[in-house]
C-alpha cells in the first residue's frame, strides 16, 4: 500500500506544480496530453479547453463520462497601479486570508512575474486602514495588493494586464507528506485528475465507452463540462471531487471515499449511487454517504441543466477546502479502485 501511496503522492505533486487558473490552463494541458500519449490512450483538447481521453468499451452503444476539473482557484488582475502594485479580485472561491502574505505568480502573456501578496504593516495605529484588519474587519481582496517592484513598462512587457491570472507561487505549492496524508494547495482538483490518469493506465477495456474528462473552467461555472455534455450524448456522468470535512456534515476523515446524495445545485441520481455502492461493497471498499451545501460539481450542474440524465459525485474527505488542503492518500486510491471496478462491470 505504501508504494501505491508513494506513486499517488508523486503524481499529484507533479500536477500541482503545473499552474492552471480557470481559463489559463495551458501548462497542465501540455502535461496531460503528454501523459495520455505515453499511456497509448486516444486524447484531445476540445474547443472549450477540456482534456479528454477516450476508452472504447465492449458495448459501444453506451457512453459514460468521468470528470475531474483541472482548473484551480486564483485571482484575476483588475488594475495596474503605480510603483509596481497590482490589484486583483477573486477567480473562484479564493480568499486573501487563506493564502496569506507571500509569493504569488502573475501569469503574463509573455512572462510569469512573481510578486508578494501584501496586506500592509501591522505596527500601525487607527490612522491606518490595516488596523481594522487586526481587530474587527475581515480581510478582503479590496484590501490587498500584489507588490512586484516592477515599473509599468516592465509589467507591460511581461504581458501583465487586466485579466491576467494570479495563483500561489510555485515555490509555495509543493505538496507536503504527513504520514498517509497529502497536504497541498489545489488538491481541488489535481488529486482527482491523478485518478483520471490512473484509470487511463489501468482500464484498457471498460464495459461501455468511457470518456475521461479533465474539465476546464469548473471553478467559474462548470463551463467545460457543460460544453462537453451539450455536445456528447451520455447515459451518465460521475464527477470526481474533494469533499469538505466540517462539523456540519457526517463525514469522517480517513480512507473512505464519499458519495454525495445532494449538493448546492440539487440531488444526484439514486440509482447510479446505488450501483456505485454495490461496486464498492463487491470490491470491499468502505464508502460514506453525505448531503452537503455550499458546493457544486460538474455532475450536479450538468444534470441541473438537463445535459445528462444521471449524475453522481464521488469524492475524498478533505480538510481546509479551497485552502491548504489535506486528504488521505487512501481515500484517493479507493476512488480509483472503486471506479475501475465499476467501469469494468457497468450495467
Amino acid at each position: 500500500m505504501s508504494t501505491q501511496y508513494d506513486r499517488l503522492f508523486e503524481q499529484i505533486s507533479e500536477l500541482v506544480m503545473h499552474h492552471s487558473p480557470s481559463g489559463v490552463e495551458g501548462e497542465i494541458d501540455e502535461l496531460l496530453m503528454r501523459q495520455f500519449a505515453e499511456l497509448g490512450v486516444q486524447a484531445w483538447l476540445d474547443a472549450a479547453g477540456n482534456a479528454i481521453a477516450y476508452l472504447p468499451g465492449k458495448d459501444s452503444e453506451r457512453r459514460i463520462a468521468i470528470t475531474a476539473h483541472k482548473d484551480e482557484i486564483g485571482c484575476i488582475v483588475k488594475t495596474i497601479g503605480d510603483e509596481g502594485r497590482v490589484d486583483v479580485r477573486k477567480l473562484g472561491g479564493s480568499f486573501p486570508w487563506v493564502y496569506g502574505e507571500g509569493v504569488v505568480d502573475l501569469l503574463g502573456d509573455n512572462q510569469t512575474i512573481s510578486g508578494i501578496l501584501s496586506f500592509g504593516s501591522r505596527h500601525v495605529s487607527h490612522e491606518s486602514p490595516q488596523k481594522a484588519q487586526q481587530e474587527d474587519k475581515v480581510l478582503r481582496w479590496e484590501d490587498a495588493w500584489v507588490e512586484t517592484k516592477c515599473s509599468p513598462e516592465e509589467l507591460e512587457a511581461a504581458g501583465i494586464r487586466p485579466g491576467t491570472r494570479m495563483v500561489v507561487g510555485k515555490h509555495r505549492k509543493r505538496p507536503c507528506r504527513l504520514k498517509d496524508y497529502i497536504a497541498s494547495y489545489t488538491l481541488d482538483n489535481k488529486a482527482s485528475v491523478a485518478i483520471l490518469l490512473g484509470l487511463a493506465a489501468r482500464l484498457k477495456t471498460p464495459a461501455i465507452d468511457t470518456y475521461l474528462v479533465a474539465s476546464a473552467k469548473e471553478e467559474v461555472g462548470a463551463i467545460g463540462a457543460l460544453y462537453f455534455t451539450n455536445n456528447q450524448r451520455l447515459e451518465a456522468l460521475i464527477a470526481l471531487e474533494i469533499c469538505p470535512l466540517s462539523s456540519e456534515y457526517p463525514i469522517s476523515d480517513g480512507a473512505a471515499p464519499v458519495l454525495l446524495s445532494q449538493d448546492g445545485y440539487g440531488i444526484y441520481d439514486e440509482a447510479l449511487n446505488l450501483q456505485l455502492q454495490q461496486a464498492a461493497k463487491k470490491a470491499n471498499i468502505p464508502i460514506q454517504i453525505a448531503a452537503i451545501s455550499g458546493f457544486g460539481s460538474d455532475g450536479s450542474i450538468a444534470m441541473k441543466f438537463g445535459h445528462v440524465p444521471r449524475a453522481a459525485c464521488l469524492g475524498f474527505p478533505t480538510q481546509n477546502t479551497h485552502g491548504y488542503e489535506i486528504a488521505h492518500l487512501g481515500a484517493i486510491a479507493n476512488c480509483l479502485d472503486l471506479l475501475e471496478a465499476f467501469l469494468k462491470e457497468s450495467s
